[in-house]
């Protein structure tokens, strides 16, 4: 018998990344066990937050069309469906950038004392934030960080662009320091580009983070909690057939994805160990994937950590399940179990 009945998977969000965030939603609501929970989808974009579709035990499910879908009641988390009023008491949480991601939904819950699959609402919010997250981890022995500049909107863009330029070098990577899926990210070459990818990175963010490009091969690995406590996945190396893993590179097809990466023990051992390390540096919790520059004489760079990574079928961590041999189902039920 499990210790939760109803599972509510919240997906879409306020940021760009929505649509992405719906098709992770939509695939984890579909591998989760319907032996064990009655599953509830709920789209939540901008305040309002309805039922998409449900699926009670062992039955098939049932979707609602977009003008008679009912509304979720945010002062006790349940919604009156099919007659009967369903209080929900878990969520799944799928939503990619705002709310997801930055702690909001987490505090939302946290109030309600429903429990739900990722970090806590401040680890999130920490962790959601590029610069805020490299702060945490600027004193520890097991990664490096690359060289970076941080700017608010309202700072002199001209000024900080010469001083940056000046201080790192290039090539250069500009950042909203709070956002995914590279949205607002530019790879920049020369100084007389540098104010006009800030401005850019502003349309994502009021905050920005202009990091030293670091050569190097990239990897990626996820770490989540299970019964023997923090446990990884196999690690992936990204080849992008762009500049860089950019949006087309993730969504379009342009990037080899190679899982397990083609890598000796010991560096796949080592990326695994330094992703569990960060894990708990930070007080993780559910499934994060967090992703690395390997330079070939300095060794690991952090880049970001992604406390909802993407769960579309094609996405990064459900290949690392299959390559573990794991099933999607059990492994989604063991995050239940132990978030």
């Amino acid at each position: 018998m499990s210790k939760y009945q109803s599972i509510a998977v919240i997906y879409g969000s306020d940021s760009s990344e929505w649509e992405v965030a719906c098709r992770s939603g939509e695939y984890t609501a579909s591998r989760l066990d319907d032996t064990r929970f009655d599953i509830y989808e709920i789209f939540a974009r901008f305040g309002k937050w309805s039922l998409v579709a449900m699926r009670s035990r062992n039955s098939m499910r049932v979707t609602f069309p977009e003008e008679a879908r009912p509304e979720v009641d945010k002062t006790d988390f349940s919604v009156k469906v099919l007659g009967r009023k369903v209080k929900f008491d878990y969520a799944y949480i799928m939503q990619h950038g705002v709310p997801g991601e930055t702690g909001q939904i987490q505090g939302y819950l946290e109030i309600l004392g429903v429990p739900f699959s990722s970090c806590s609402s401040f680890v999130s919010a920490v962790a959601f934030d590029k610069y805020s997250c490299k702060s945490y981890l600027r004193d520890v022995p097991f990664v490096k960080l690359a060289p970076d500049a941080f700017i608010r909107k309202g700072d002199d863009v001209e000024a900080f662009a010469k001083s940056t330029a000046r201080q790192l070098g290039f090539p250069l990577f500009v950042k909203p320091t709070s956002g995914g899926s590279s949205f607002g990210i530019t790879k920049v070459k020369d100084e007389a580009a540098l104010a006009e990818a800030v401005r850019f990175a502003y349309t994502e963010s009021e905050t920005v983070i202009v990091e030293k490009g670091i050569p190097g091969r990239e990897f990626t690995c996820a770490a989540y909690t299970g019964k023997d406590g923090v446990m990884t996945l196999p690690v992936i190396e990204i080849v992008s057939q762009n500049d860089y893993f950019d949006y087309d590179a993730k969504y379009n097809g342009h990037s080899d994805e190679i899982c397990p990466a083609p890598i000796p023990d010991e560096k796949s051992a080592l990326i695994q160990e330094t992703t569990a390390q960060i894990y708990s540096r930070l007080g993780c919790k559910g499934i994060v994937r967090i992703d690395y520059i390997d330079h070939p004489e300095e060794g690991l760079y952090f880049l970001e950590i992604n406390t909802i990574p993407g769960m579309t079928s094609a996405s990064l961590v459900p290949k690392m399940v299959r390559t573990a041999g794991l099933d999607m189902t059990e492994f989604l039920s063991t995050i239940i179990d132990h978030s």
